[in-house]
C-alpha cells in the first residue's frame, strides 16, 4: 500500500452490538452529595448511557468525519511489522505551505486538529501549513503493534516516516500530551528533518545549576508570580487527586482493558471524567462527548490498545537506547521551540522551567483553556502558530521553500 483515500466505515453489526450492551448495563450506588472530585456522576453517567443508546446518531457523526481527507498507508517501525496508519492530511492551496505535524494524546485522537484546520489553510497575513494528523498507532483507525516494546521512539519514527512519505522532508510539529513527549522525540531523534516544534503542554524541570546556570540564577532569584503559584498548585492537584488513572496505565494497562473492551459505560465513564477535570469549563455537548469515545469504542486496534503508551514509554525493554519520557522533559538543542501555557492545563510549570526544555523561541501564556487547547480554544492555538510561524515571527521561513506564503 501507498497512499490511498480512506472512509471512516464502521459496520452494523458493531453497532447493533453497542446498542445491545447499553441495554443491559448495571450501574453502581453512589454515596450521597457525591461530586466530581469521586470521580464521574452516576447521574450524568446515566443521561450519557440513555442518549448514547437511544438518540446519538453515529452515522451522522461519521459522516461530518468523513468530509475531512482522510488516507491511509503501511509504515513499520524497525523491529516491528508494517502497520496501517491513518491520518489527515489537509493540502493547502498556497504552494509555499509549512508543512505541519499534529500529534495528539490519551484519550484525544485526530478528531482535535478538526476546529483548526480552516484555521491553517492561510489568508492575509496568517501563513498556511498542509496539516498532517495521524491517529497514532493503537489509537483511531490506525492498526496496533502486537509485539512488546513499541515505546516513544516507535511513535515518533512512524510519525516520522509518514512525514518523509508524503515527501515532507523538512517539517515542524505541534503536540500536546503524548504528542509532547512524541514530538520532542521526533526532535531528538530527528533534528534536522524537525525544524521547530510547538507544544501546549510543556513538561519541565526546574533548572540546574549545573546544566542551566543561567536560568537556576533566574529562577533563584525571581520570587514566583501569581500565575506561577496558580499553576503549581493545579499541578499539585493533578498530582494528588488527578493522576491515578496514570499509575493503573503504565503499570497494568491489560487487567483495565477488559473493562474498557467488553463495557462501553467503563469506557464511557472512564475518559468523560478526563474531558470534565482535564477542560476549564468547556461546554462539552453531549454529542461531543459520544464522538469522541465512540472513536474509542470503534477504534480499529480497540480501546484497550490505547493504554498500552503508559506502560511501553516507562518499560523500555533497553532504557539506555530508547527515548524516555524523562528524555523528553530535558533540553533538546537543535529544534526551535514554541511554548503556549494555559490556566487549566494538568501541568503548569513556571517559565523559566519551560526555558530548559531547549532553544525558546516563542511563548504565550492564556488567560483560558485547558488539557485540550486544540478542541476548547482552537482559534487561540492557530493564532500561536500563525504568530510563531507567520513572517515577523521567530520561526518565519524555518522550513526551506516553504515560508507559508
Amino acid at each position: 500500500m501507498s497512499l490511498e483515500p480512506y472512509k471512516i466505515s464502521v459496520p452494523d453489526s458493531a453497532l447493533e452490538q453497542l446498542k445491545k450492551q447499553l441495554e443491559v448495563v448495571t450501574f453502581p450506588d453512589e454515596l450521597n452529595e457525591a461530586r466530581w472530585d469521586l470521580g464521574a456522576p452516576l447521574a450524568d453517567v446515566k443521561r450519557l448511557t440513555a442518549y448514547w443508546k437511544n438518540s446519538f446518531d453515529w452515522r451522522k457523526a461519521e459522516a461530518k468525519l468523513n468530509e475531512l481527507p482522510h488516507f491511509r498507508t503501511k509504515i513499520a517501525a524497525k523491529g516491528f511489522d508494517e502497520l496501517d496508519i491513518h491520518f489527515v492530511h489537509q493540502m493547502s492551496d498556497t504552494k509555499g505551505a509549512i508543512p505541519l505535524l499534529f500529534v495528539h494524546g490519551w484519550p484525544g485522537s485526530f478528531i482535535e486538529v478538526t476546529k483548526m484546520l480552516p484555521m491553517l489553510k492561510g489568508g492575509g497575513n496568517s501563513p498556511a501549513f498542509h496539516v498532517v494528523a495521524p491517529s497514532l498507532p493503537n489509537f483511531g483507525f490506525s492498526e496496533g503493534p502486537k509485539k512488546r516494546g513499541f515505546g516513544i521512539a516507535q511513535y515518533a519514527e512512524t510519525c516520522h516516516e509518514l512525514m518523509l512519505k508524503l515527501g515532507y522532508e523538512k517539517y515542524v510539529t505541534q503536540g500536546g500530551d503524548w504528542g509532547f513527549f512524541i514530538t520532542r522525540a521526533i526532535g531528538i531523534l530527528y533534528p534536522q528533518y524537525c525544524l521547530a516544534s510547538h507544544v501546549n503542554f510543556p513538561r519541565a524541570n526546574p533548572p540546574s545549576w549545573r546544566q542551566n546556570p543561567l536560568l537556576a540564577l533566574q529562577h533563584f532569584l525571581t520570587p514566583y508570580s501569581e500565575r506561577d503559584k496558580r499553576g503549581l498548585a493545579r499541578t499539585e492537584w493533578f498530582m494528588n487527586e488527578g493522576s491515578g488513572y496514570r499509575a493503573e496505565q503504565s503499570t497494568k494497562p491489560q487487567t483495565l482493558g477488559y473493562a474498557l473492551a467488553d463495557s462501553p459505560v467503563a469506557l464511557l465513564a472512564w475518559i468523560y471524567e478526563k474531558l470534565h477535570d482535564w477542560t476549564d469549563s468547556y461546554p462539552w455537548t453531549d454529542d461531543e462527548i459520544l464522538t469522541w469515545i465512540s472513536i474509542y469504542r470503534f477504534s480499529t486496534a480497540g480501546p484497550a490498545a490505547s493504554l498500552r503508551i503508559y506502560y511501553e514509554s516507562t518499560h523500555a525493554p533497553d532504557p539506555s537506547g530508547a527515548v524516555t519520557r524523562d528524555h523528553a522533559a530535558q533540553w533538546v538543542p537543535h529544534v526551535k521551540l514554541g511554548l503556549t501555557y494555559s490556566p487549566f492545563e494538568l501541568v503548569v510549570v513556571p517559565k523559566t522551567w519551560g526555558r530548559t526544555l531547549g532553544p525558546v523561541v516563542f511563548e504565550a501564556d492564556k488567560i483560558r483553556g485547558g488539557h485540550f487547547l486544540a478542541w476548547e480554544t482552537p482559534d487561540e492555538l492557530a493564532k500561536d502558530l500563525g504568530t510563531m510561524f507567520g513572517k515577523d515571527g521567530a520561526c518565519a521561513g524555518v522550513v526551506p521553500g516553504r515560508a507559508g506564503y
